[in-house]
């Protein structure tokens, strides 16, 4: 016990010990703080700190404040003005109305709250409903279909070359004034653009084949449907120095639109063909389609697709032209992946805009004169070297305006037909000078199509032809800058 008891003092004293170092420690420490604490302040400290203190003030201010704007925003975003709402809705629905779009217009503004006694909406609907109803189904069997090669910038390069060329230009091509002035015309004539697909309602079957009815198009009484193409938007090197656009780009606003290259070599981004100057007269002229149809634009492969060198020859370097060859030598650079890329980004740009694609056969062939050994070694390269930049297509639309047979229905006798169906192809066009050819067959939609290019408009304006009076008077319409020899369109 006492050795306990000896033990327990001698803790005590070790505790008494640590106890009073512990607190000479702290009150060093306290001392060393104010002497810190000292210097700082005499270094202006003091201030820092109250202009920190303030800076932090008026942070929590202004964060206040956009926490208000934020919560009264989102308010908005999240509630939504009812009054604006409402206009908002009204006006998606008069743009579905100026395209004859009722029923889209119609349902727009039934989903508005309170629809059902607001007066205002309840006048709209009547008067929708009253234009819809006097409309007139469309017989898509007299819908004509007019089509455009690229068009001609600048007459001069086009048509005034001393080379064999001149006269396919002056024969084939259109200026961007005519195409201008007679896209007026139409639409001044009561012509409204519907799509391929609005002739006709398609169905499948449980095998996966496809099939065609007569469509149902109703338009105003006085209106006139037609469908509208364009052949070879390659910009085929043969175009080169020829005043026409170099390729299809991608504008500033999203759009399709083209590169031109001027004189000095200078390029330019502008409306320089069919695709951008039909949709900047659409965007003027609403009603000018119906449910914002657009046209389908066929497509070669030899050249590469919309002024992109995309052909298997640009890469593998067999099998080359002169002028491939040449574009090559120029162009030492060239990349095949990111052409194929880029062709594709303005593609997709061009069917999100609504436009469709077409096959115009890979090496812009006759197909009435070629074997179907011909046509398939063809219709393979369009498939494996065009079809994936622009998704595919099940529409053909044949060069050189020849056909797989004459006017009589195709049938499955018919081995061009068949094997072109088999590829997937149910809607064919060729060209037919006459005012309407149109085929709703149970497997397949044929059609005709009107040229109205130089050789048309001369006729029409100086040969004594009348075959686009339907549509536009071709004497007002023909450009002045063009050549009037008739040897260059085929008039002696």
């Amino acid at each position: 016990m006492e050795e306990k008891r000896r033990l327990t003092k001698k803790e005590l004293r070790r505790r008494r010990r640590r106890r009073i170092l512990i607190v000479k420690t702290v009150l060093l420490c306290v001392l060393l703080l104010i002497l810190g604490f000292g210097v700082w302040a005499l270094s202006g400290g003091t201030d820092k700190l109250k202009e920190k203190a303030k800076e932090k003030e008026q942070n929590n201010q202004t964060a206040v404040s956009e926490s208000m704007d934020s919560t009264s925003s989102v308010s908005t975003a999240g509630e939504v003005d009812p009054s604006s709402l409402r206009e908002s809705i009204m006006a998606e629905a008069e743009a579905l109305a100026m395209t004859y779009d009722y029923d889209g217009a119609i349902e727009k503004l039934q989903s508005i709250e309170g629809a059902s006694t607001d007066a205002e909406i309840i006048t709209k609907v009547a008067e929708y409903t009253t234009t819809r109803d006097s409309c007139v189904r469309v017989n898509v069997n007299e819908v004509t279909h007019v089509f455009y090669h690229s068009l001609v910038v600048d007459p001069q390069k086009a048509f005034f070359q001393d080379n064999a060329q001149t006269e396919g230009f002056c024969e084939w091509m259109t200026t961007v004034d005519e195409f201008n002035k007679i896209t007026q015309q139409m639409y001044d004539n009561g012509y409204v653009m519907v799509s391929l697909r609005d002739l006709v309602k398609e169905t499948v079957d449980e095998s996966g084949n496809v099939h065609f009815t007569e469509g149902d198009i109703y338009l105003p009484e006085g209106k006139k449907a037609f469908v509208l193409s364009l052949d070879d938007l390659c910009y085929y090197h043969s175009y080169d120095g020829r005043g026409i656009a170099t390729k299809m780009v991608i504008g500033e606003d999203g759009k399709p639109t083209c590169e031109y290259t001027q004189d000095d070599g200078t390029v330019v981004v502008g409306a320089y063909d069919c695709i951008p100057l039909m949709d900047q007269f659409i965007e003027e002229h609403p009603d000018a389609v119906y449910h914002g149809a657009r046209g389908t634009v066929a497509l070669t492969g030899y050249d590469g697709i919309l002024g992109y060198r995309t052909d298997i020859s640009y890469k593998t370097g067999e099998n080359l032209s002169d002028d491939q060859r040449a574009w090559l030598n120029a162009h030492p650079d060239f990349d095949y992946e990111k052409e194929c890329e880029e062709a594709k980004k303005v593609a997709d740009a061009i069917k999100e805009d609504g436009w469709t694609f077409a096959s115009h056969t890979w090496g812009h062939i006759r197909v009435g004169d070629k074997s179907l050994e011909q046509i398939q070694t063809d219709t393979e390269k369009w498939l494996n070297y065009v079809a994936p930049l622009i998704g595919g297509s099940d529409i053909i639309i044949f060069a050189h305006g020849q056909d797989l047979s004459d006017w009589h229905d195709y049938t499955m006798e018919n081995e061009k037909f068949s094997y072109l169906k088999s590829k997937g192809f149910n809607i064919y066009c060729n060209v037919d000078s006459s005012q309407y050819f149109v085929q709703v067959r149970d497997n397949y939609l044929r059609m005709g199509r009107r040229n109205l290019d130089g050789y048309r408009l001369y006729q029409d304006a100086y040969g004594g032809g009348s075959r686009t009076a339907d549509l536009f008077d071709a004497a007002s319409v023909f450009d002045s800058r063009r050549p009037t020899d008739p040897s260059l369109y085929d008039l002696q």
